[in-house]
Order: C-alpha cells, then structure tokens, then sequence
C-alpha cells in the first residue's frame, strides 16, 4: 500500500484484504482462525516500526496488539480494540460474493464490512499513519502523551473467549487502557444530525430450556407427550411473551432525536402503549423493542432423532440480553412467567449472566468525538445510545474502564438501515463512510493525545 494514499483509500484496501481473508467464526474452536487477518496486518505495518505482539490461545486463533509508547507516563492511555472474526453467511441470499470484497457503484461488499472490519482496517490505518507522518498528518511521526494500542482481536462473535476476554484473564498488560474505542456507531439520526455512539450495551443471561417427554411410536402420537410438541409451545410462549417496558434518559433522548410525529412521539415513551407507536419508526422497530425491554430470543431448538420415533427429551437456548438493573432472579421470574404450566416438562439450565454496562459522557475522549462529529456534521450532536448486541467494550467497562463505539457514517445511512446490515445478507459500506470515518478517528486520537 502507497504511503502516499489518502487515509480512506489505505482504509479501503485494507478492508477488501481483512474480508477476504474470511475469517469466519460458527462459535467452534477452530473456526475464525484470525491468524490470517494478523498476517495481513502484519504486512501493512511493515516499514512502519510497529511490530506488536502476537498472542495465539488456540491453533489459529491469533490476536496482534500495537502498541505505540506515550512521551508522558502520566498521560491517559487509549485502545483501539477492532475484532477481525466475522459471522457465518447464507450466501444464497447475497447478490454478490460475501468474501470477496468487491467494490460497486461506491460501496464495498462484504461479510465484515461494518461489522466491525471497517473499523479495524482504520485503526490500523490511523496508527501507521500516526508512526509514520503519513497521509492525513503532520510531517513526521506523531508522539502521544499517553500510550496508543491497537488491538486486533480475535473470537468476538463468539464471546471472546479466545480473544479479549482472554486477553483480559492472561495478558492485560498488553491491552490495558484509561480509555477505548471500539464498535459500533455513526450513523446519523434526525434532521440535526445527531451521531449515534454506543456508550453502554445490554448484558447477557443466556439460559437452556430442558424438555421432558416420554418416548414412543410415531405412527400412535395421540395423547403421547411429545418433547418436540412441548418444545414447539415454549418457544410460541416465550415469542409472545413480554417484558416489562422501560424508558430510560438514553431512550428518551433518542426518541427525542428521531424527530417523530407527536403522537409517535408520545407512544414510545409512554410504556403503556410502546407497542402502539412502534409501526411509526419502521425499521428501526427491533432496535427500539430491543432497547426497552429484556429480550428472549429462542435460537435453538433440538428434540428427536429419527422419524417414527416421538422423543421423550429436547432442548431449547436461549439468548436473553438484559437491560440495566435486571438481576438473575429476574430473568428466572419472565421464563416462568412466559411458560406457565409447561414449567412441569420444563428444566431451566444456565447461570450466565453479565450485567449490563454504561460509561459516563463527561470524559474527555467522548469530547474529542464530539469536535469530531462537528468537523463534518455542524451543528451535529453525539447521540449516546445504549448497544442491544454484544461488543469487547464490555470487558472494558466492568473494570470501570469508559468504552465508546464510535464511526462517522455518511448522510446515505440511517440507523436503521446501519443495524439490519449487522450480520444480515448483503452487509456493505459506501467509501464515503471509509474514509469519513478513518479521518475522524486520525482527529480524535491527534486531539486526545496532543
């Protein structure tokens, strides 16, 4: 890659080689194999003097952190923490190639493309950038006050359990920080615009529902107690069922944002009719669902093994992601609640749980996201926004550690679009979003670190 590009168009090449290298992760322990995406940046960082550590708690399942030393040990120290794991594709339902990074009429498509490969080809991009004096600097290399690490890990989509949360247990020393970047965010929202930034996400309590049947003929299942039958009315049960609805500050100044008629206005903060104004947002209906409730989602379902035979067990899991204050006793209370009287074939099993974390907005880096968003949206506002998926922030945040996602989008995106994207068919970014989004993080860091 010419050192001589723009910061967008290295952004962009490196996101073409990061998907496809295809790193997908099924949730297995050989899968992902992020050694690949490390080589790859490995190669980019050559002749740069960034070399990093290179840290492999499985086969193939490889991290590399960067670490550029702070003129002033006093001086807070800043992550950048981009995964390099993507999600499984049904590539039937894409138009084009999902690892084979093509670009189109503007946009470059890929499983990865936000999620979140863009951000980790521009951090790296930022760091050569910042050792080097590179396009988007001054001339010569750029020394931070504090510390600057890059960290591109791998196993998020699976929990990270082989990647920050590893990393977290065995090696903090080297992704340790005062302060991180990482996903998601940037898409604008309203007429301001305002600039969403995850400040906060959901925790996790995921749980498996245990049934219990009893074996017999398939060619006789009148009056049997069909496992399977059991299975099927849980997961009706639990799809219907719903959580208390709450509305937070954060959900209110969203709904603030959004610019809604009044009387949409009026029903998404009223929990007594939030169901009612959900048709007024259209796609951002799950988003907002998901913002104000506890939600479970029964993803898998298993019961049986050959067709005459009824099974006499089966097996339900469940993703619940839990809103701030929601304790365990609480999510034991909505299953019940939701199943009723199945709960005598039924088995609750599973005490994860993960509460939910938020940082605080006074800080000086949400600041310089702040001037950052200006640079390109005047008049344009951060709009905090608590995260419904899953991110490394959260290691972070439970340390007490503040953790923001952040990007800049172009004004072609809204956040509804941005988020059915998320490991949806035909996930893509415009490069104008790139290179939008490589020259604000380049600001942030030179203004943070100044």
């Amino acid at each position: 890659m010419s050192g001589q590009a723009s910061l967008g168009a290295q952004t962009t090449e490196l996101l073409q080689a990061l998907i496809q290298n295809a790193c997908v992760n099924d949730g297995t322990p050989d899968s992902g194999q992020e050694m690949r995406a490390v080589e790859t940046l490995q190669s980019f960082f050559e002749g740069s003097g960034l070399e990093g550590v290179v840290v492999e708690p499985h086969p193939g399942r490889a991290s590399l952190i960067v670490r550029i030393e702070g003129t002033d040990p006093s001086a807070p120290s800043l992550a950048l923490v981009g995964h390099t794991d993507v999600v499984p594709v049904e590539a039937a339902g894409w138009e084009r190639d999902p690892f084979a990074g093509e670009i189109v009429d503007g946009w470059l498509w890929g499983r990865g493309a936000i999620d979140m490969l863009d951000l980790t080809a521009s951090y790296a991009v930022v760091m050569r950038a910042l050792a080097t004096g590179g396009a988007g600097g001054a001339a010569g290399a750029f020394r931070p006050r504090g510390d600057l690490i890059f960290a591109a890990v791998a196993d998020e989509e699976a929990g990270s359990g082989l990647g920050v949360d590893w990393l977290t247990k065995n090696r903090l020393d080297l992704i340790d920080a005062d302060c991180v970047l990482t996903e998601s965010g940037g898409a604008p929202t309203g007429a301001k615009p305002s600039i969403s930034v995850m400040i906060g996400e959901k925790g996790l309590a995921g749980r498996v529902l245990r049934v219990t049947g009893r074996p017999g003929h398939g060619s006789a299942p009148y009056g049997a107690r069909n496992a399977a039958v059991i299975a099927a009315e849980a997961v009706t049960r639990i799809a219907a069922f719903r959580a208390p609805t709450v509305i937070s500050p954060l959900w209110r100044q969203f709904v603030d944002a959004l610019a809604a008629d009044g009387v949409t206005h009026g029903r998404l903060v009223d929990p007594l009719h939030f169901f009612e104004g959900l048709p007024g947002v259209g796609a951002l209906a799950g988003y907002a669902h998901a913002s104000t409730h506890t939600t479970i989602s029964p993803n898998i379902l298993q019961a049986g093994e050959k067709e005459n035979v009824i099974p006499g067990s089966g097996r339900i899991v469940l993703d619940i992601r839990i809103l701030p204050d929601v304790r365990p006793a609480d999510v034991e209370g909505y299953l019940r609640e939701a199943l009723g009287d199945l709960m005598e074939d039924i088995v609750i099993e599973g005490d994860q749980f993960g509460e939910s974390t938020v940082s605080p907005t006074d800080t000086p880096l949400y600041g310089a996201l702040q001037n950052a968003v200006r640079r390109v949206y005047p008049g344009g506002e951060l709009l905090p926004m608590l995260g419904v998926g899953g991110s490394d922030g959260r290691f972070y945040r439970r340390r007490g550690v503040p953790a923001y996602g952040f990007g800049l989008l172009s004004e072609r995106w809204d956040y509804g679009t941005f988020r059915q994207l998320f490991h949806g068919n035909n996930e893509r970014i415009d490069l104008e979003s790139l290179e939008l989004t490589v020259s604000a993080l380049d600001h942030v860091v030179r203004e943070f670190h100044g």
